[in-house]
């Protein structure tokens, strides 16, 4: 943390405004007091006994805190941040606090990431759960604050966690400590994951229907690649199954592949459930041996891009954001709009096919995506932490977090003066999912709305979230089959990350590698055995049984 050396001209109203913010619970309909940024001086009650920061400081100087966040694109706008009159600069001036962000890009942060992590130069705060994973945090304690007994000088927190324990729960080491602070995500669908978005022009041109299960898939696919699916007359634009090069394993285990139970978890590791509800490691089971043996048959057909393992992002993005019309026939998404952007309309949502047993796989990850912790995480280079957690209080409650979400109450959103908040269609051309993301913090960040002021949030049915559940009834009877959800976000010991960061740091990438080998070369019977042999030498064994010991504890623990 660095000093201001400039004088705090506006300490009385700062205070006033700062005090409505930080006061705790008990505004009569059992949400924590709302503040709206922007209308400075609404809702500006305090409990008896609660100062605010800028009241109870003697000091002249304004404390200024260096944070690093990581946004998803590098193209995305970051003036929210910063912006004079701006949601997030009244949230800073109300704490009493300025903030320098240090924002990076996604692409890259990983190395960026590492090198920090080892020197001495950290910055005062990690934001935003994709900024430090669950290994960082563990592997580097010493380096971050303990919040555990700080948290209880949290009001909104506090009340936020009385009445959504999992907050609690998902923030709590295997050691009983808080080393950050937790989100919940608000307004969520039934179907809580990505789904297929299959290109409905290119099935109406060549007079098909929607696959029902993965024979009908392929022949639909086929077609696509064979039948000039966008009528250009050009055979070689179009590209039914794509992707980026990032992690195509991952992608397709939780995408392309999902029909033959194939479900990982998100955060990476490969793991997920069999149908009977047990942890392991997918890339070694049967089920997905056949998977990438029915894959490979697709690429000999021409049906996958082949540029699928060696595009980068962009690449693959302009293909299905291309003017004029989508080159892809199915993407697996949040929403279409967050895939092929102003090519939305091309695209509905498709029922998830009949996999293996009967079963419809589809992803559905509300236990790690709705809640998360590592939303701020505290270095021991801040020198008040207090002051820091005072600020992010404030974001726990209705009105911060609906603006945390989606941008300002004034432009992107509408009070409607009767207690309802619409969520404005974007009228930049832009999609609201990328719009959102451009003008707020989005998913990431502190925060947690109540479920009665949910209800009173109005949203566009036609993009975004609010198409997301719109389109609920396509998916929503097979939500209950517990097999879709991967591995859980689970807690592991300090003992268990080391291990696990070993192990996987061979593991996996002779998993991926060997994925691309064998849809580009074929060879996987044959070479199946001794795949499995290396696995077992790299310590296959010993990674599923600490999954398997950590899930068993995540169990017990949710009795």
């Amino acid at each position: 943390m660095r000093k201001n050396r400039k004088k705090w001209l506006g300490l009385t109203l700062a205070a006033a405004m700062t005090a409505g913010t930080l006061a705790g619970c008990g505004n009569g309909d059992g949400n924590a007091s709302q503040e709206t940024p922007g209308s400075a001086g609404t809702n500006e009650q305090k409990e008896d006994g609660q100062e605010s920061q800028a009241a109870g400081s003697s000091s002249e100087e304004i404390p200024t805190f260096k944070i690093v966040t990581v946004r998803w694109d590098a193209n995305w706008p970051t003036d929210f941040l910063t912006e004079e009159g701006g949601f997030m600069k009244v949230m800073e001036e109300r704490a009493g606090i300025q903030i320098e962000w240090d924002i990076y890009p996604y692409d890259g942060w990983g190395e960026q990431k590492s090198l920090m992590l080892a020197s001495e130069d950290l910055p005062d705060a990690f934001l935003g759960s994709i900024t430090l994973n669950a290994s960082d945090v563990i592997s580097n304690k010493d380096s971050f604050v303990d919040l555990t007994d700080k948290i209880q000088n949290m009001p909104n927190l506090l009340h936020a966690m009385e009445e959504d324990p999992v907050l609690r729960a998902i923030c709590t080491d295997t050691e009983g400590k808080v080393y950050s602070l937790p989100k919940r995500l608000a307004m969520r669908p039934k179907v809580n994951g990505e789904v297929a978005y299959i290109n409905q022009e290119w099935l109406d041109r060549l007079n098909l229907e929607a696959p029902k299960n993965i024979e009908e898939l392929e022949n639909v696919l086929l077609k696509f690649k064979t039948e000039d699916a966008d009528g250009d007359g050009d055979p070689d634009n179009e590209f039914p199954i794509s992707g980026n090069s990032g992690n195509p394993l991952h992608d397709d285990l939780r995408g392309i592949l999902s029909p033959f139970g194939t479900m990982v978890s998100r955060e990476g590791n490969f793991m997920g459930l069999n149908n009977e509800g047990v942890p392991v490691f997918v890339p070694v089971e049967e089920n997905y041996k056949e998977a990438v043996k029915w894959m490979r048959g697709l690429w000999e057909q021409g049906i996958v891009d082949p540029e699928r393992f060696t595009q980068d992002s962009s690449t693959w993005q302009a293909k299905m954001q291309a003017e004029g019309g989508s080159q892809v026939g199915i993407v697996f998404a949040w929403t279409s709009d967050a895939a092929v952007g102003l090519n939305a309309g091309q695209y509905v949502p498709m029922e998830a096919v009949e996999g293996l047993n009967g079963i419809h796989y589809l992803e559905n990850v509300s236990n790690y995506l709705d809640v998360t912790d590592r939303e701020l995480v505290i270095t021991k280079a801040c020198e008040d932490p207090d002051a820091l957690l005072r600020w992010a209080d404030s974001f726990y409650t209705d009105l911060a977090s609906l603006q945390m979400t989606y941008g300002e109450i004034g432009t992107a959103i509408t009070d409607n003066g009767d207690g309802t908040y619409t969520v404005e269609t974007p009228t930049d051309g832009s999609s609201l999912d990328i719009f959102a993301w451009c003008h707020s913090l989005r998913d990431f960040g502190p925060k947690w709305m109540s479920p009665e002021f949910d209800e009173k949030v109005i949203l566009p049915s036609d993009q975004g979230d609010g198409a997301k559940r719109a389109e609920d009834p396509v998916n929503e009877q097979y939500v209950s089959q517990d097999r879709n959800i991967g591995l859980p976000l689970i807690h592991y010991t300090e003992e268990q990350t080391e291990r696990l960061i070993t192990l996987n740091s061979d593991i996996c990438p002779y998993a991926i590698g060997q994925y691309a080998h064998w849809v580009v070369d074929g060879g996987i019977e044959e070479e199946w055995d001794a795949y499995i042999e290396q696995m077992k030498v790299m310590g296959l064994d010993e990674l599923i049984q600490i999954h398997r010991d950590a899930y068993e504890a995540y169990l017990e623990s949710m009795k």
